[in-house]
């Protein structure tokens, strides 16, 4: 009996040696996948630099021949992030990359107006898919400022997650058409206008809610206008982009208040009277038309001007007045028109034509 009884003792102890090793093998796996998991997203973001100046060489080659391209580095508000004051540098401005692009016939000795293009995405950048709109742009001599605003991709990880959706990447937006009309005398203050689709359709309308008197026209293409209804039929991976630590911190349940205040639907009681056109697809795939509709019931419930126009299953979904094709091309001579009426550009496009030929001079 003895002998039987030692014979547990020595199995209970080798059974626990190996959980003991196996315990702690699992967690050696488990740091291991941690570290890989780091070392992939610091990859990514390396890989997004590079991708992201590669496309800024792209810009001399498909734009140079009809605008003098620039991209500089100017300040917005502080970083959000900072939470230790005694940290070298707290408090101090964000710097942020601009792309500037001016038409190269310009007259020196005139003004010109300025159009503030707000790129779209989470988590994005101002690339080459925008080269036609550009040169569409240039074409009508108009200037634009297309700031890279916090959050923005191919600036390293620190400066994606400076992230603000909704917050202070509206006022980064807002400083790059400040700089624009203090350092660049061709530029008429009195005819700046905002443009911008998707998440940059967001910074446009806060940017006209917040400085109403400094846009004197604008216009928001599928804008993100709901965050509270568009946690609810989005992915699990595209919320986590909003309730990371390092940027709103909660999710839409745990702090719905904080949703609303970064969702242009529900303040839509702050706007002026700057003129407003927005457009929808009901077949948008990114924004749904929901988040739409519920800004125009918005702004007519608080007595807003504006234009708008729902476009009913236009092919392209989220991007249908952005592509190539010719209803997308038609609608664009729309927008400009739009724009012409109060930014009064030299050369304004006035049909689908006009429109072809400032993209590929024919």
């Amino acid at each position: 009996m003895q002998n039987l009884f030692r014979l547990i003792l020595v199995f209970v102890f080798i059974a626990g040696s190996f959980h003991v090793q196996a315990q702690d093998k699992s967690d050696e796996i488990l740091n291991k996948l941690n570290r890989l998991e780091k070392a992939n997203e610091n990859l990514n973001h390396q890989l997004d630099k590079l991708s992201k100046q590669n496309d800024d060489l792209l810009w001399f080659e498909r734009v140079g021949d009809i605008a003098f391209v620039d991209k500089i580095f100017i300040t917005g508000p502080p970083a959000t992030n900072m939470t230790n004051p005694t940290a070298m540098g707290f408090n101090n401005p964000l710097k942020f990359w601009t792309y500037i692009f001016i038409p190269r016939n310009v007259n020196p000795e005139k003004k010109y107006p300025l159009i503030v293009l707000a790129h779209g995405g989470v988590h994005s950048n101002l690339s080459t898919y925008y080269t036609h709109i550009i040169r569409e742009l240039m074409a009508q001599g108009y200037i634009v400022v297309a700031p890279e605003y916090r959050g923005s991709t191919g600036y390293g990880k620190s400066y994606y997650e400076n992230i603000d959706y909704g917050g202070l990447e509206t006022e980064d937006v807002y400083a790059a058409r400040n700089h624009m009309i203090k350092n660049y005398d061709i530029v008429d203050k009195h005819r700046v206008g905002i443009i911008g689709w998707s998440h940059g359709g967001l910074i446009t309308l806060f940017n006209i809610f917040d400085h109403p008197d400094d846009y004197q026209v604008a216009f928001a293409g599928v804008p993100v206008s709901d965050l509270i209804a568009r946690m609810g039929y989005h992915k699990k991976s595209y919320l986590d982009l909003y309730s990371a630590d390092y940027h709103i911190g909660k999710t839409v349940n745990e702090d719905v208040a904080e949703y609303r205040r970064r969702s242009p639907a529900w303040n839509t009681h702050r706007m002026g009277n700057t003129p407003l056109l927005i457009h929808s697809n009901t077949i948008d795939d990114d924004v749904n038309v929901l988040e739409v509709e519920h800004l125009i019931k918005s702004l007519k419930a608080d007595g807003k001007k504006f234009e708008y126009e729902i476009y009913q299953a236009i092919p392209g979904g989220h991007s249908f007045d952005r592509i190539d094709t010719k209803k997308a091309n038609q609608i664009r001579v729309k927008i400009y028109k739009f724009l012409a009426d109060k930014l009064r550009p030299p050369t304004p496009i006035r049909n689908v034509r006009g429109l072809r030929k400032a993209a590929y001079r024919y």
